[in-house]
């Protein structure tokens, strides 16, 4: 399959984004894998991929990396003591390419699959075509969308205490956020910060009681309750905090060495054209093998629900889903003879057996 084939495709299935079906598609490029994101998991998924021999693609709207070309060090992943996240990336992204994965710039839109084939549409249009697709698109931290945020973000400004506590040993620090993600981060912030301000916009928290009982008898912590962050401020790194307290609308500016944000985690699962199954908050389920509900795609990192989102996990994700994904298409070749074509019923039906007869 060389990329460069033109062809029409007719779609079988519904497009539920506009509720009618579109009689064609053209497709442009055509590959056994098709990896979605260029993140750790991306790029794993690729390099596992590639190593099969299958002929790999890594579509990405960024460079490689992913969340990594944002995180200035990194000294929590086994074997690297010290790294700058943009040396990880490129590490990730040679080794990738040394297997024989490619990269692309392409910012997918939709994915749906029609039984035999997968497919990927991009913001230029550009349509690929895979026996399988894995989804790596991880997913965005919620922002405060206050001054100061984006300018100092890097330095002070974060949004992974695992990552970036260590940076700020003795220092002041604060967390905004009242769930349990920023209440337990909180608490895990205390073996750093000097003071720990814990701030929220309501008058009680709303993470799990015993992560409350933990962090409100921890006496390096302040509740800072009825309150919201309106600028984050300082020359080259973040210095102080302006804070409104909803209740009396006083002001008071907090002197601080660092700010971490927890108001939330948005995962990038919008694009998928028929429906796949999500948890409440719309990260993708999937089975051990990593496999979505639509059969032969596969997810991995931190667009999927999961307890921690870590590089080292997002990793493992990417292994397991490129090993069955990698299987999924031996079965696929092996028994399964139908023109790509011609998808009909009784083809369909074994197309969707196939998780249970690949190992």
């Amino acid at each position: 399959m060389a990329t460069g084939i033109v062809g029409l495709k007719r779609a079988e299935q519904a497009d539920s984004a506009w509720g009618q079906p579109r009689e064609y598609e053209q497709v442009t490029k055509e590959y056994d894998v098709v990896v979605v994101g260029a993140g750790p998991a991306g790029l794993t998924a690729g390099l596992y991929t590639g190593r099969a021999r299958l002929k790999t693609i890594i579509l990405d709207r960024m460079g490689p990396g992913g969340q990594l070309l944002n995180t200035e060090l990194i000294e929590d992943y086994t074997g690297f003591k010290s790294i700058t996240g943009m040396e990880m990336a490129q590490l990730f992204e040679e080794h990738a390419r040394e297997f024989g994965a490619g990269w692309e710039y392409g910012e997918v839109v939709e994915i749906w699959s029609d039984g035999r084939w997968k497919y990927a549409r991009t913001a230029d249009e550009e349509l690929y075509r895979a026996k399988v697709i894995i989804v790596a698109t991880g997913g965005m931290p919620r922002k405060l969308g206050v001054p100061g945020e984006q300018e100092l973000a890097g330095r002070g400004v974060s949004y992974c205490a695992i990552c970036d506590g260590a940076f700020f040993k003795g220092q002041p620090l604060a967390v905004v956020g009242g769930g349990d993600s920023a209440v337990e981060e909180a608490t895990f912030l205390t073996r750093y910060a000097s003071r720990l301000y814990l701030i929220h916009r309501r008058g009680e928290f709303r993470a799990q009681k015993v992560l409350q009982d933990r962090a409100l008898n921890n006496p390096t912590i302040q509740p800072v309750l009825h309150s919201v962050v309106e600028e984050i401020g300082g020359s080259d790194k973040v210095e102080w905090l302006r804070v409104r307290n909803l209740q009396t609308g006083t002001e008071t500016r907090l002197s601080v060495g660092g700010v971490f944000i927890y108001v939330g985690f948005q995962p990038n699962s919008g694009i998928f054209r028929d429906p796949v199954q999500t948890d409440p908050l719309g990260f993708i389920i999937t089975d051990e093998k990593m496999e979505t509900s639509i059969p032969g795609i596969f997810c991995a990192g931190d667009v999927r629900a999961q307890y921690v989102r870590q590089i080292t996990n997002a990793v493992g994700d990417a292994t397991t889903a490129a090993i069955a994904a990698t299987r999924y298409i031996e079965a696929l070749d092996a028994d399964l003879h139908a023109s790509p074509d011609v998808i009909d019923q009784e083809t369909e039906a074994a197309l969707r057996g196939i998780a249970e007869q690949y190992p």
